[in-house]
């Protein structure tokens, strides 16, 4: 009962947050996954807002800066992570990189089931986990996904040691849409149609995309993913200025 009510109140605590928001546009040129963000897709695609630091009491806040984009294939998404301390170790597929310098999506394609979620996490230097929390999967805890193409700054190296010279590092990845035909309404998504997701980091200081209630203490809390927006059209770049390209 106890555990109940305190699942009741994080509840409670994410309807009433406000979730963020974003438009993911349809991406005008093809995208080359190669940890680069140089294409013009993402050079025209907003950002998706500044990370909340949750649990943040002190120290330097090192912002990330993601932007999405789509096509009838895939969901890319890139991640530019400001880092002056870098480091990773985990090289097993499916290890636990959330203890190194990592970033995840988390993805819930139909809104009126958001527990049934997806996650991709991969750390600095290329490993990825993925785990598939659904009520249809009857699975392992962890899951292959189809497909994924995805690329860091630092992939394939054996580690990856904090240095004077680190500044930022870079994850871009293709993730195709099929994967998730159980569970959105329509694979390629149509214009106007809404997803739930998180965008996180970890390692340093963690933190994420949509804010977490105050109760909580894990990314892994499906109420407070944001909502996202596929739109059939190129970004608009009269509605701010454009993305940073760096």
């Amino acid at each position: 009962m106890k555990r109940l009510a305190i699942l009741a109140l994080s509840l409670a605590a994410a309807s009433a947050q406000q979730l963020s928001q974003y438009d993911i546009y349809r991406t005008p040129t093809p995208i080359t996954i190669d940890a680069r963000l140089d294409e013009p897709g993402w050079k025209q695609a907003p950002p998706v807002g500044e990370f909340h630091f949750n649990r943040w009491t002190q120290g330097e806040k090192e912002p990330t800066v993601a932007r999405m984009l789509w096509d009838d294939e895939n969901l890319y998404v890139g991640y530019y992570c400001h880092d002056k301390h870098i480091s990773a170790y985990v090289t097993e597929r499916h290890g636990p990189v959330s203890k190194d310098d990592c970033v995840e999506i988390f993805l819930s394609p139909n809104p009126a089931k958001v527990t049934n979620y997806y996650t991709f996490e991969i750390n600095a230097i290329g490993m990825m986990l993925n785990r598939c929390r659904t009520d249809w999967w009857t699975g392992p805890p962890t899951w292959e996904p189809e497909g994924v193409r995805y690329r860091t700054s630092f992939h394939g190296q054996p580690k990856k040691d904090e240095s004077p010279e680190d500044d930022h590092w870079i994850v871009e990845l293709a993730i195709p849409l099929r994967n998730f035909s159980r569970d959105a309404a329509h694979t390629p998504p149509r214009d106007g149609d809404e997803w739930r997701l998180n965008l996180n980091r970890l390692g340093g200081r963690t933190n994420t995309w949509s804010p977490l209630p105050p109760e909580s203490r894990s990314f892994h809390t499906p109420q407070a993913f944001g909502r996202v927006r596929f739109r059939n059209q190129r970004p608009d770049l009269t509605a701010g200025p454009p993305a940073q390209s760096k």
